[in-house]
């Protein structure tokens, strides 16, 4: 018999642990940020879930006293340098970025020191540290703009040369200097993947996340960050999708649209960072306030401002 409820009993933990979630987010004042790639479930809890432009441009505008940020470190290093008086939490202090880690601050320092010609646009995919010592930031939805209108006609992109070489396509009036950094996640979907989801749903439009390479981007209908995937499968005719990016993007494009289907490609593309998020590390972060993740003020102020841009979307 205790075999027959043991489903039932995993779903009773469950939904325990969201109300006692929900409760002690409105005792703190806090808000739960979630990234598209997060676990279903933590993107349900969610107040927000968005990309990382929009994950930013939340945690500027909100009045918590809290921000859990359900994502990975640099995220909430971001939501850091825009809300320095609120606490801000990341579940699982060891949610990172192999990304982001592709590149130091003091790369980028001596770089600098050897071009100064050069104008320097770092990827939100990166430290504090980074975006201290870089002029603007920008995220992939936006990367194109960006570096449209950053003065000068050199521009050293980092750290993805995925992201760089698109917009480099893109913006053919500029030198884009690409850093040799990638995602493993979108690094590791291969055109093969993409052609052979195709056969099976040869029907389907192809979306593509521009950290793709660009044996994958060739063969995309849309190349849009996450939340532009949203848009775009909504936009569309079609009615199947193969979707170029983490598994977790599955989830938010399966509820706007459950009368469409969507595919990963053959290798479904998991990153384990955003996958160490639970129900029960939020509840205890709320619990304890901890993990916390401050960036310190000389870090913050010096990156406040390539991070204000990127919310703007402008340069001047």
């Amino acid at each position: 018999m205790k075999a027959e409820y043991a489903p039932n009993e995993h779903l009773l933990t469950e939904v325990v642990l969201i109300e006692r979630i929900l409760d002690l987010k409105e005792k703190r004042n806090a808000v739960i940020l979630v990234h598209n790639y997060q676990r279903p479930e933590i993107q349900d809890i969610g107040d927000f879930v968005g990309d990382s432009l929009g994950l930013a441009r939340w945690a500027a505008g909100t009045d918590a006293e809290v921000i859990v940020f359900c994502g990975v470190h640099f995220m909430a290093e971001t939501a850091s340098i825009l809300c320095p008086d609120r606490v801000v939490l990341l579940p699982d202090i060891n949610a990172g970025c192999p990304m982001a880690d592709m590149v130091a601050a003091r790369e980028v320092k001596r770089f600098r020191e050897e071009r100064p010609e050069v104008t320097v646009v770092s990827y939100v995919n990166t430290t504090a540290a980074v975006k201290a010592v870089s002029d603007y930031c920008c995220t992939s939805s936006n990367a194109v703009e960006v570096v449209i209108r950053v003065p000068g006609e050199e521009v050293l992109f980092l750290p993805d040369r995925n992201l760089a070489a698109y917009v480099a396509e893109r913006v053919p009036e500029k030198r884009i200097i690409p850093w040799n950094g990638f995602c493993p996640v979108h690094q590791g979907i291969r055109g093969e993947h993409v052609r052979r989801a195709k056969e099976l749903h040869p029907e389907a439009e192809v979306i593509a996340h521009p950290e793709c390479t660009r044996e994958v981007l060739e063969q995309a209908d849309h190349i849009r960050s996450t939340s532009g995937m949203v848009k775009a499968a909504c936009d569309s005719r079609s009615r199947e999708f193969i979707v170029a990016t983490e598994s977790g993007i599955l989830h938010p494009l399966r509820k706007a649209l459950p009368d469409k289907r969507f595919y990963p490609p053959i290798v479904e593309p998991i990153c384990p960072n955003m996958k160490l998020t639970t129900l029960s590390k939020v509840l205890r972060s709320l619990e304890t306030l901890r993990p916390q993740v401050r960036v310190p003020e000389g870090i913050r102020l010096k990156a406040l401002r390539s991070v204000e841009r990127m919310l703007l979307s402008e340069v001047s």
